[in-house]
């Protein structure tokens, strides 16, 4: 009995292993390959700079903040109680208009991210669709999203998907960004 169920065993190993052979895992990494594809990088400089504008006029706005804190701090001592209530309530509508600000462009710029990068995201899941139907691969995994140890260099995708995609697109190498 105990001789069987080694013989069941070795089965149902070799049998694995025989279908193994048959599949074909590939990998890519994702975020890589969107972030460098020219469209890709083209958003991201783009979507940098955008940045860099509204962070200017943020920090203009913590700055004014700021020096209205500074200057009632100083003179807080020789207000009168009525005038020192409503400065103090400026300063905190101040305050409120820079933090709501900081809020709105930070929920902006993540839009506009998604936005630029969710038309690559779709072009490239037809790029990954033609590398595993072409290669034969039985699934294509996310490197960034699954438990990847270890892959064979061959059978990392990115840099074809990288390459074929932007083969594909340069001819309409506009940016995906919108201006508002």
């Amino acid at each position: 009995m105990r001789q069987n169920r080694f013989g069941i065993c070795f089965a149902l190993l070799f049998s694995v292993a025989a279908f193994a052979e048959d599949v074909k895992i590939g990998v890519v990494d994702l975020e890589r390959a969107i972030n460098e594809v020219n469209e890709g990088a083209k958003a991201k400089a783009d979507l940098k700079k955008e940045f860099e504008a509204k962070q200017a006029i943020l920090d203009r706005k913590q700055d004014e903040a700021k020096k209205m804190q500074e200057s009632f701090e100083s003179q807080a001592a020789i207000m009168k109680p009525a005038v020192k209530q409503e400065k103090g309530m400026e300063l905190q509508r101040k305050i409120a208009e820079v933090q709501q600000l900081y809020v709105t462009m930070q929920q902006e710029m993540v839009k506009r991210q998604q936005d630029a990068m969710g038309g690559i995201l779709q072009k490239m899941s037809g790029i990954m669709n033609a590398l595993g139907r072409e290669g034969d691969y039985t699934t294509i995994l996310n490197k960034n999203e699954t438990a990847v140890l270890f892959v064979k260099s061959h059978l990392d995708l990115t840099n074809e998907a990288i390459r074929r995609y932007n083969e594909t697109y340069s001819s309409k190498n506009k940016s995906p960004i919108k201006k508002k």
